[in-house]
């Protein structure tokens, strides 16, 4: 099964909608080059939406790491939402939690984009 990608905007944030697996090989690259595409597109808030992702390798969290790491070299902020049970666990186990912003929702998400800005 391949990661599908779809996204749109929501009061100024651009949502992502995984569907599928985040893992080695095209899918891993493919939300690299999604995530820099947006980010060359001047978006400069991106929630992902990760209540779809079936698995998540250490490929994946790699990639998911880079988006973050991409977002913050550009001056945009990542949030991730909607973590299901494995991919929450990934990110406890591995002690990425730490640097993600996460939300339970895409509506909670989009809010703490909002307060961000309005804050800064």
């Amino acid at each position: 099964m391949v990661l599908k990608m779809t996204h749109r905007d929501v009061d100024g944030v651009t949502v992502v909608i995984l569907d599928g697996p985040i893992v080695l090989g095209e899918e891993s690259s493919a939300l690299r080059e999604k995530v820099k595409g947006l980010l060359a597109d001047g978006k400069k808030k991106l929630v992902l939406d990760m209540k779809n992702v079936t698995m998540i390798d250490s490929s994946g969290l790699g990639a998911l790491v880079a988006a973050h790491s991409i977002a913050k070299m550009t001056g945009a902020s990542l949030r991730l939402c909607s973590l299901g049970e494995h991919p929450n666990q990934l990110l406890q186990i591995t002690k990425l939690y730490t640097i993600f912003e996460v939300s339970s929702t895409e509506a909670d998400a989009v809010l703490a984009m909002a307060k961000t800005a309005s804050a800064g």
